[in-house]
């Protein structure tokens, strides 16, 4: 492995580093995809409970966005992988299980905020009108509301599927292999390989947000159209 002085990486360190890195890419986007939908799941579901007319799943509901909130990831992680299941001897043994549900009820939570937000910034005329025409509830949402709502959500879900694309570097520390778990067993077998790993490693996750970047902004000019907000 060859550099420069002065610390400037070399093609030639490139080309012995990517292969290395490039064995983890499949586990990075696993746990992204997975945890992106199921993510979007947790977020409308806690969203559309946090606007429910029960007091008791408004209540449940908003003890699961707070705690998920007001807590570290990293936290929920290892309580997911490691703790619940000594505490409990129910086995979430499984890493991709515990790292995308970690990700995934995390990051729902947030967005869940989002939802409810979403649909409460339509304008009220828009539900006066509904009822106006004799539709049920359901049918107001499905029909009148949501639609809009959504429109606005989605900008946010944008950011939020690149900040989850980025945290997906976590599940490395319960040892699934994904490109920093790769980065870091190489980077300790040679410290003078740190450079040119961490360099391909923003350079990776650069390439794979870079499609979720140009989506958010398409969503953006979207969300600007069609909508009666208060």
């Amino acid at each position: 492995m060859e550099f420069l002085y002065g610390g400037v990486i070399k093609i030639n360190a490139i080309i012995e580093v990517f292969p290395v890195l490039i064995r983890g890419i499949h586990i990075t986007i696993t746990v992204f995809i997975l945890s992106v939908i199921f993510a979007y799941l947790f977020a409308f579901i806690a969203g559309f409970s946090r606007l429910s007319n029960n007091r008791m799943v408004r209540g449940i509901t908003g003890f699961y966005v707070e705690i998920f909130r007001g807590t570290s990831l990293i936290v929920q992680l290892f309580w997911l992988y490691y703790a619940i299941p000594m505490l409990f001897n129910i086995g979430i043994d499984n890493k991709l299980m515990a790292g995308v549900l970690a990700i995934s009820l995390n990051y729902g939570a947030y967005m869940s905020e989002i939802v409810r937000g979403s649909i409460l910034a339509v304008d009220k005329g828009q539900t006066e009108a509904s009822i106006a025409l004799n539709l049920s509830r359901i049918q107001r949402i499905r029909v009148i509301i949501f639609p809009q709502a959504l429109r606005m959500m989605l900008p946010e879900f944008g950011n939020y599927s690149i900040q989850m694309l980025k945290a997906t570097s976590l599940v490395s520390l319960i040892g699934m292999t994904d490109i920093l778990y790769h980065g870091n067993i190489l980077r300790s077998t040679d410290l003078s390989q740190a450079p040119t790993v961490y360099f391909l490693l923003l350079v990776f996750y650069f390439i794979m947000a870079l499609p979720l970047i140009l989506l958010t902004r398409k969503w953006e000019q979207i969300s600007k159209r069609g909508v009666a907000s208060t």
